[in-house]
């Protein structure tokens, strides 16, 4: 396909859902960027690869309106470089005295605006050639000669060893050539098969969730592993606006509260790398980028793609990645402490943790007590700076959005086993109350944890009726205890939707005590209605004496009432 035209900024390739006819379109950069207030949301083959594309419009954005303000002027910080190794210098005392006031200015303009400006279009049309699928430099791949400069001489093109198939990339089959994907949306030959456009976005749904099958990796003075890509190792979090605008104007980080004292740095999206060579000399160091761009875009392989019959053959190696360790500049995760190391590190969920919603673990999202050894997510703390210099309104929905893609747990391949995909909406007003005493988050972590207790009430009806029923207790009692919890979810997710600052606290929290013991005693009647004879009967116990359906539910029942403390009807 030597003489293939496709350019990522005028050809169609990204999948959105357009709001006025509620259908599925596909449409280029330019046009994302021009008519974003226009789509709901990005569409693309799975959640995963949306959360991988959007991170690349962010790296867009990000570059362009850290560099020029809406109207494209240079913000007075900036200079032209005398040097070809970088676009542009920093005055960092300028910055540091009206900086983050014209960075926050901007972006309200947009806010205001409610559209991204020409700048976006500009940059993109000046950048075209870094767009370019095919070529000289290929977007988010390297030329046969990079390629097999970077790789050990065995591994080179033409041996045609490390090639990673289209069905291994495609993250709905990830199938390697020893072990078929049984349930793939595709079969046979046709796993292999896929159009441009869609390869475009695998290719960079690939380099944000690379597995570790695949053993070439680019020569290197000291040695190292194979990493994952870099969002499949977090816990993912970001902000879903009401359109794809808002979604990526409420994602756009231009100013990070956590850095105040740190110096300015340029925003270095991959493509505007100096080469690929330079690029993975760089990489080698393993030192975490200082800029959000370059964290976006980071590649977790080398790719080269060679064209038989129209045909892609893609060869991948792998490059050194950066630690995890206190990589607190990634705003898009949540966090957990290390107390042996006393270090910050991703909060990854695994497959054990499947069963869990947001909502459960709300205090890793929002930092509940001052005291408390947590880290928020970056993009909470960004929320809450806009909503502080008054940039959104207090009481705007914000709808926190968990898109994770969870690994299998075989250290040796992290093959996709499920996604996850969750939500969690609050007022800004609620999600980032002042008031000492009363303070939302506060009340919210009380509420969640009594509802935790109420949890535990209903896995212990449930042991009892394995036990009644002569069962394997653990199992049984884990399934309905997590039927239990998928009924939660609906009601406490839209209680919490409901709040606002000037509710009564306790009213709101009798509120949902109220509903949770209404859904107690409806799943215990569920278990009720379809008991038998036997659990009828009951058996004899030693510490408990008879046990039957009727004296686990009066157990239960005085458990739920004693920790609801909710006074008798």
């Amino acid at each position: 396909m030597d003489n293939e035209r496709f350019n990522l900024t005028t050809d169609p390739w990204i999948k959105v859902f357009a709001t006025e006819t509620n259908r599925e379109e596909t449409v280029s950069l330019i046009d994302l960027f021009k008519h974003a207030p226009h789509y709901r949301q990005l569409a693309g083959d799975m959640r995963s690869q949306d959360l991988a594309i959007l991170r690349l419009l962010l790296a867009i954005l990000t570059t362009v309106y850290s560099r020029v303000d809406t109207t494209g002027k240079l913000y007075p910080w900036l200079a032209p470089s005398t040097e070809s190794s970088a676009p542009l210098e920093i005055d960092q005392d300028i910055y540091d005295e009206e900086g983050q006031d014209t960075l926050f200015t901007t972006w309200h303009q947009l806010y205001q605006a409610k559209n991204f400006s020409q700048v976006v279009t500009d940059y993109l049309t000046e950048h075209a050639q870094d767009f370019a699928f095919f070529g000289e430099r290929p977007f988010y791949q390297a030329t046969a000669e990079d390629y097999d400069a970077l790789v050990p001489q065995n591994k080179r093109v033409a041996a045609g060893k490390g090639q990673v198939l289209v069905k291994q990339m495609n993250r709905r089959v990830s199938e390697s050539g020893n072990s078929p994907a049984i349930f793939a949306p595709k079969t046979g030959e046709a796993k292999n098969e896929v159009s441009l456009a869609e390869l475009v976005r695998w290719v960079i749904t690939y380099q944000n969730y690379t597995g570790v099958t695949d053993k070439t990796k680019v020569v290197t003075e000291e040695k190292f592993s194979n990493s994952a890509g870099w969002i499949y190792r977090t816990n993912p979090v970001f902000v879903e606006g009401s359109t794809l605008f808002e979604t990526l104007l409420l994602n756009l980080v231009l100013v990070d509260k956590r850095q105040e004292d740190a110096a300015c740095a340029l925003q270095k999206p991959v493509w505007e790398a100096k080469s690929i060579r330079a690029y993975v000399a760089e990489r080698s160091a393993q030192i975490l980028p200082d800029n959000l761009a370059e964290l976006y875009t980071a590649w977790s392989r080398i790719l080269h793609i060679e064209w038989q019959d129209g045909r892609p053959q893609i060869f991948s190696a792998g490059i050194p990645m950066f630690g995890y360790e206190n990589a607190l500049i990634e705003p898009m995760t949540t966090w957990r402490f290390d107390k042996k190391t006393s270090e910050y590190r991703p909060a990854v969920k695994g497959l054990r943790s499947l069963g869990i919603a947001m909502w459960r673990n709300f205090g890793q999202y929002v930092k509940v007590h001052k005291e408390d050894e947590m880290h928020e997510p970056g993009i909470v703390i960004w929320l809450r700076t806009l909503e502080e210099n008054q940039l959104i309104a207090a009481d705007a929905p914000l709808l926190l959005n968990s898109i994770a893609l969870i690994s299998d747990g075989n250290a040796t391949s992290q093959s996709p086993a499920v996604e996850v995909v969750d939500d969690m909406r609050l007022q800004a007003d609620v999600l980032f109350d002042k008031k000492l005493a009363e303070r939302w988050p506060v009340r919210i972590e009380d509420a969640i944890a009594v509802t935790q207790t109420i949890g535990t009430d209903f896995y212990h009806f449930a042991s009892d009726i394995g036990t009644i029923r002569n069962l394997d207790v653990r199992p049984f009692a884990s399934g309905m205890s997590a039927q239990f919890y998928e009924q939660l979810n609906a009601p406490f997710k839209a209680w919490l939707a409901e709040l606002s600052s000037q509710d009564d606290r306790d009213a709101k929290i009798n509120l949902w005590k109220d509903a949770l013991r209404k859904i107690v005693v409806k799943a215990a009647d569920e278990v009720m209605a379809s008991s038998s004879p036997r659990d009828i009967k009951g058996i004899a116990t030693e510490k408990h004496g008879p046990l039957n359906i009727f004296t686990a539910k009066n157990h239960l029942m005085y458990n739920v009432g004693k920790h609801l403390e909710l006074k008798k009807e």
